[in-house]
């Protein structure tokens, strides 16, 4: 067959790598410069590894992309370090991530933590998330852990992550989250691109990479420009700077048409790309379709990188930070942001030119004000947050910031949202649709891109059969 992918991301790799060894002939269709979607890095003359653009680990749990690693046969690039999470509670940075640090956290008396234990446990090795998703978390987390301990934890990670919906989202939610996590968190040597360009390598051996802005193809195997025939091609072809503008199902086939006004038809089609721009490329979906589509919620992604040139939080541990957080509205906080992320209390700055990395991250709604507001702006907005950690902290110690968006970067799961998830076939014959918005009850993240992009190819190769 010939099949088509849109979207370059994790899923859309690992649907093409099942695909392709299937004897099927696939081309996939990325509208930026770059494989790799959110796990994607960038680089910076003075380091050694690219860095990701949106902090990124793995659990030891995380079976879909560890498998995938280990067909790819790059498991020795793969290490698992032990960092520190903290929170900020009293003004103070103190560690929560462990049994032992539950028991001696200042917030919490005997009672506190018994309770925080026997009901953390129960989410951890239980698993009724259906019963779950039938209940908010801002409710089930009150009247289990208390009001004393909700505040204390929960509620400012909701707050943070789902701004106004942070009292609709399901419990189901918060399930998966305790269900699955590890202490040890996973990375590669050479940062997530490691392993995107070992999977982008995989997909498009004798295959090949074309940039849509310039028409040349560059062979996979040399390195070198060749000829735009791709005859008898084993691998994908990767078109890169090539929108998609639409699918349509013309005469029992896919025709897709790119913003170009190039077009190529195909057996089947898969998107990976956000439910809005399915819509938007699929608009001939049945009315049923589209609204479950269009009925989707998704909080946005905004993360500014700093490189600093000595650590910023005191303690020179804590790789995870959680910000207190009283309100959705951004402005009403001590701190503009969710999450501060010192990478390098992760993994050794010896990769980073001997530098501090730096994370601000926080999601907010697509229409919010962090996504018109410029990079300067926003540096300015939460360099000023960042002496509340550090008071001896400095914008001299500033070499460089980066500041990277996205728009659909967290699905937001309201009450019984599984009775509202597409399917991944959807009713136009042969065209697909593979989201994180799917992963559900699992929160997105490279894992579940991974097992979501199998998924679907294993679905496309049996009804095809």
């Amino acid at each position: 067959m010939r099949i088509a992918i849109i979207g370059a991301g994790i899923a859309g790799l690992s649907a093409a790598y099942d695909l392709l060894k299937a004897g099927h002939e696939v081309t996939i269709y990325e509208a930026t410069d770059h494989a790799g979607g959110l796990a994607s890095g960038f680089e910076d003359t003075a380091w050694e590894w690219p860095l990701e653009k949106f902090y990124h680990h793995i659990f030891k749990s995380d079976k879909a992309i560890i498998g995938l690693v280990e067909e790819l046969g790059i498991e020795d690039k793969l290490f698992f370090p032990r960092p520190t999470t903290s929170v900020i509670y009293d003004g103070e940075i103190v560690p929560f991530d462990s049994p032992m640090r539950w028991i001696t956290f200042p917030g919490f008396n005997l009672l506190d933590v018994a309770r925080f234990g026997l009901v953390s446990a129960y989410l951890r090795f239980t698993k009724p998330w259906r019963k779950l998703e039938q209940e908010t978390a801002d409710s089930w987390l009150q009247k289990w852990y208390g009001n004393k301990i909700y505040k204390t934890t929960w509620r400012p990670m909701l707050i943070g992550k789902f701004g106004p919906y942070y009292q609709d989202v399901n419990m189901a939610w918060m399930w998966a989250r305790l269900h699955v996590r590890s202490p040890k968190l996973g990375y590669f040597v050479g940062g997530f691109q490691a392993f995107i360009d070992a999977l982008v390598t995989a997909v498009t051996s004798t295959g090949s990479v074309t940039d849509g802005s310039t028409g040349s193809i560059t062979d996979d195997s040399t390195g070198s420009a060749s000829p735009t025939s791709t005859s008898s091609v084993t691998g994908a072809t990767l078109l890169l700077n090539t929108p998609v503008q639409n699918v349509k199902e013309e005469n029992g086939r896919l025709t897709i048409t790119t913003t170009g006004g190039q077009t190529a038809s195909y057996d089947q089609v898969l998107s990976t790309t956000s439910p809005g721009l399915l819509s938007r490329l699929a608009p001939d979906l049945p009315a049923d379709y589209l609204g479950q589509l269009l009925e989707l919620k998704s909080m946005g992604a905004v993360v500014m990188t700093f490189a600093l040139e000595r650590p910023l939080l005191p303690d020179n541990k804590t790789y995870w930070l959680n910000i207190p957080a009283d309100s959705p509205d951004k402005s009403q906080n001590d701190v503009p942001f969710l999450a501060l992320v010192e990478h390098t209390n992760y993994i050794d700055k010896a990769h980073y030119g001997g530098e501090t990395i730096v994370y601000c991250g926080d999601y907010v709604t697509p229409d919010h004000l962090y996504f018109q507001k410029s990079q300067e702006e926003l540096a300015d907005l939460f360099l000023e947050a960042l002496p509340k950690f550090n008071p001896d902290f400095k914008r001299d110690w500033v070499r460089k910031s980066w500041l990277f968006r996205e728009k659909y970067a967290q699905p937001v799961p309201l009450l019984n949202h599984s009775a509202n998830i597409p399917a991944l076939k959807t009713p136009i014959p042969g065209l697909y649709f593979a989201s994180m918005s799917q992963v559900y009850p699992w929160d997105r993240g490279t894992n579940y891109a991974v097992q979501i992009g199998r998924q679907v190819a294993q679905q496309m190769l049996a009804e095809s059969s």
